[in-house]
């Protein structure tokens, strides 16, 4: 065999194994269906330790072993002569049993990530000064319980914490699962946290005159492979997210775009990006992987009807009738690096 004529043999039959490598549905289309993982230690900006995107096999080591060792010291019995905390100190309600953040740092693309976001280079959120503005908004009423509107929707258990139903959709303490359930003409998204879904309408249009939804509305449609999705409409009430303690804003007026592209059977690269020129100074890329998970869903319980919101707010103002002050701390996690 020619040598030119063994490279177009290649050109040909490479598409071809690569086509057959990832499952399909009845009408040719990748199949994503089933239960997926994000689970991981990175999360969606930069710790202030790491500068670069990539890390190296030592700092991914160093980063897991240093988890592992919060893990075993979370899991270990309470001293009951330990006592009660400090007034305003942590009472840290959650012990690890609690929660399942994943014990290894991400990988995307063969390489350890020590962000998920790629762009800006530094791995951060570029809010401009009235996306800031806006951030701080909501979170100077945060220690305020004056009334239930003030008492942010992840508290209520109306929607998941940390942007697990997104878009984009990202990992956080607990319930990293998603179940995804697919048809030609919609692709339904259950997130393990409340049980969030996302209906992805295929080849739909986006209607201005829609009532603004928590996940916002989304349309999408097929780019070869890939399956791309473009986001826009979301609730105030869910600009403020939680990434592993931290605060994140996505604004209401952000248009979200994502790209889901099948790697073999047990593997979804996911990437996507925020826009909104009011609210960030760039659009803000990233990726991060999903992996098949041999789970199933189990069913989520919170405190529906808002049973602790009463309780919340019945507090204030038997402390507005004593005369005392709350005391609060912002809410963080153990296995926050920071």
């Amino acid at each position: 065999m020619s040598l030119r004529f063994a490279c177009l043999a290649a050109i040909v039959v490479f598409p071809v194994a690569a086509h057959a490598q990832i499952p399909r549905t009845p009408d040719g289309k990748p199949d994503f269906q089933g239960v997926w993982t994000n689970a991981s230690l990175t999360r969606l900006e930069r710790v202030p330790e790491f500068k670069e995107l990539v890390l190296t096999q030592t700092q991914a080591d160093d980063w897991e072993k240093e988890a592992a060792k919060i893990a075993a010291d979370d899991s270990a019995p309470t001293d009951p002569s330990e006592g009660a905390p400090d007034r305003g100190k942590d009472p840290e309600g959650y012990n690890y049993f609690w929660i399942d953040p994943g014990t290894r740092v991400g990988k995307v693309k063969d390489e350890y990530r020590s962000s998920w976001i790629t762009d800006p280079a530094n791995g951060k959120v570029p809010y401009s000064p009235a996306g800031r503005a806006a951030m701080m908004k909501p979170l100077a009423t945060f220690n305020s319980y004056d009334n239930p509107e003030e008492r942010i929707p992840i508290e209520r258990c109306l929607i998941g914490f940390a942007s697990t139903g997104g878009p984009p959709m990202l990992n956080a303490l607990y319930n990293n699962h998603h179940q995804i359930i697919q048809t030609p003409e919609a692709i339904a998204i259950n997130v393990e946290m409340i049980h969030d879904t996302r209906i992805i309408r295929m080849q739909g249009q986006h209607n201005p005159s829609v009532v603004r939804q928590y996940l916002g509305t989304t349309v999408g449609h097929w780019d070869g492979d890939t399956l791309v999705t473009e986001t826009q409409g979301f609730k105030q009430m869910e600009a403020l997210r939680l990434d592993f303690g931290l605060f994140v804003y996505v604004s209401p007026d952000s248009k979200v775009t994502e790209r889901f592209t099948l790697l073999g059977k047990d593997e979804i690269h996911y990437a996507f990006a925020v826009e909104d020129p009011v609210a960030y100074t760039q659009p803000w890329k990233g990726e991060l992987t999903f992996r098949r998970s041999p789970d199933r869903l189990y069913e989520y319980a919170c405190h529906e009807g808002n049973y602790s919101v009463p309780n919340i707010l019945g507090g204030a103002r038997e402390m507005e009738r004593t005369g005392r002050k709350a005391v609060v701390t912002a809410p963080r996690a153990r296995i926050d690096r920071q």
